[in-house]
């Protein structure tokens, strides 16, 4: 899942060397943490959010255990 939160990022930002996906699990959750360079952020969320929420659908969709959920929040 890092790998395609990566892949889906890196032609977004200016600076691909600065993403930082971590992962913590939880009893029924699995929260992925995405850090971009302070530049980046603004090009990561988009106007209105349009862009994080596009990221957080694939995101869920690709979701591989059925019995935790997935989020995923942009630092």
């Amino acid at each position: 899942m890092k790998a395609l939160i990566e892949s889906v990022v890196t032609p977004l930002v200016d600076y691909p060397e600065d993403i930082v996906v971590t992962e913590r699990e939880e009893d029924s959750k699995i929260v992925y943490h995405l850090t971009v360079n302070p530049n980046d952020v603004g090009k990561v969320i988009g106007k209105n959010g349009r862009i994080a929420k596009a990221i957080r659908t694939v995101v869920y969709a690709a979701k591989s255990d059925a019995n935790k959920r997935i989020y995923l929040d942009i630092m």
